[in-house]
């Protein structure tokens, strides 16, 4: 019990040492009182109303998740799911990625939907929400070829590509991969052939099974067309709230609408790195 506990909070703590070194490295030769004195500046109103876009953009959120729960013949209110994705983002700035699965665990308790199938609405967003950068980067690249091309060399391709070829041939790092994967197999076959509760099917058949319902929400959409347009509406909102943010500051207010979908853009791939709401990344 105590050694768990202990694991716990180093995972914590590695965790946030991550976050705050990313911090540190973004916020390198910049003077935290030149920032605050920027934020000082800042224009109240235009503030409110990229405030308001963003709270339209969370429940426009929450209203597609349940879009997707409904075909699979729940009918979750939209407070409760207001509620349930609320929950999940503070979970966010706790441990990554947990206000997915946190987020499902409280919407499953206040409406009884099974946790599996709620799970997999979500992976279906995730999804949707990838393509849905991909189409803004692709969109930026033609836009902001020179300015987007260059941070991604400098910032990611290079770096990532010269770690992955010295860390390609490495014989330890080969062993160690192997024996991971040689134990996943191990493990799912397993947890497969696991029986539950008088010889019925093992909880993890069941989660695959609820998963892959949830997966299969996409094609059985009752209103389609409200999903796509909420879909697009949410990206839409993220980019006018980036774009009023840029006029709320003096330093910022000369920014065209294509710099507000460049940093939206870069944006979405730090929230995409494995450290609490994407701090520092």
């Amino acid at each position: 019990m105590l050694k768990s506990k202990f694991i716990s909070v180093l995972k914590y703590i590695v965790i946030l040492a991550v976050s705050f070194g990313l911090l540190a490295l973004a916020f390198k030769g910049i003077k935290v009182t030149d920032i605050l004195n920027e934020m000082l500046q800042a224009n109240i109103s235009w503030l409110t109303v990229a405030v308001f876009i963003g709270l339209v953009g969370f429940v426009s959120r929450a209203f597609r998740w349940k879009l997707l729960i409904e075909s699979l013949g729940h009918t979750p209110s939209l407070k409760n799911t207001t509620y349930a994705l609320m929950v999940g983002y503070f979970a966010n700035l706790a441990l990554p990625r947990l206000g997915e699965v946190t987020r499902c665990g409280s919407l499953s308790k206040a409406e009884t939907i099974p946790f599996s199938s709620l799970l997999g609405t979500v992976i279906v967003e995730r999804v949707i929400d990838v393509i849905s950068l991909l189409l803004c980067m692709l969109l930026a690249f033609i836009l902001e070829f020179d300015r987007i091309g260059k941070f991604l060399d400098d910032n990611i391709i290079h770096p990532v590509a010269n770690k992955f070829y010295s860390l390609m041939f490495s014989p330890v790092l080969i062993s160690i991969t192997l024996v991971v994967i040689a134990g996943l197999i191990w493990l799912v076959f397993y947890l497969i052939k696991k029986p539950g509760k008088n010889n019925e099917e093992s909880k993890f058949v069941k989660l695959i099974k609820g998963l892959i319902d949830g997966l299969k929400s996409i094609g059985k959409l009752k209103r389609p067309g409200m999903f796509i347009f909420f879909s697009a509406f949410i990206w839409f909102l993220a980019f006018l709230g980036m774009y009023i943010s840029f006029l709320a500051l003096p330093a910022t207010n000369h920014l065209d609408l294509s710099a507000a979908l460049f940093l939206l853009v870069v944006s979405g791939l730090g929230m995409a790195a494995p450290v609490q709401g994407g701090i520092g990344a």
